[in-house]
């Protein structure tokens, strides 16, 4: 019987492997391994569902080099990375001190109820994924502080935030 010549690495779009060889290009040949935080983030950001599923997770090992439990070990130790289906655009409000002295558990109240959704759920149109409490998003001086989809929106009020979740909503037209 002929062995088959199929990686798991073929399963990942051209793109994203330009991406990946990007990350690559800035560590040496023996550090492959130190890219697997920008390939993981290259995959989610290209899956339609925005996580990382087993057999994608596998491909990155597969191209990178790295045992497949090794990244799992990051993608799980980062909340960064979503293990599960979630919606189109992320939300993550900082709780953390400086946060929570400046109303942040106001802002997460009223995101909740906006949305109709808890910390950790997609709202039932798959617009819009509210991220279990985040530590600290390092705004401080910021305060109350969201990032929505890797931009941070610093000085929120309830205004604010439905602005920028009424913005969201249009854009997932």
């Amino acid at each position: 019987m002929a062995e088959s010549t199929t990686r798991k690495a073929d399963l990942l779009p051209a793109d994203v492997r330009g991406e990946i060889d990007h990350w690559l290009g800035r560590f040496p040949d023996d550090q492959r391994q130190s890219a697997v935080l920008g390939a993981l983030r290259s995959v989610q950001h290209h899956d339609p569902q925005h996580y990382l599923s087993t057999e994608m997770m596998d491909a990155v090992a597969d191209y990178i080099g790295m045992s497949e439990i090794a990244v799992y070990e990051v993608a799980s130790f980062y909340s960064m990375y979503n293990l599960e289906p979630v919606g189109k655009h992320e939300i993550s409000v900082c709780t953390n001190i400086s946060c929570m002295l400046r109303g942040s558990d106001e802002i997460v109240d009223h995101l909740e109820k906006k949305l109709d959704i808890k910390l950790g759920e997609s709202t039932t149109d798959g617009a819009i994924f509210l991220k279990k409490e985040e530590e600290c998003l390092a705004a401080c001086c910021g305060a109350p502080m969201m990032q929505v989809d890797h931009v941070y929106h610093e000085h929120l009020t309830i205004e604010k935030v439905d602005q920028i979740v009424d913005q969201l909503r249009g854009s997932h037209d």
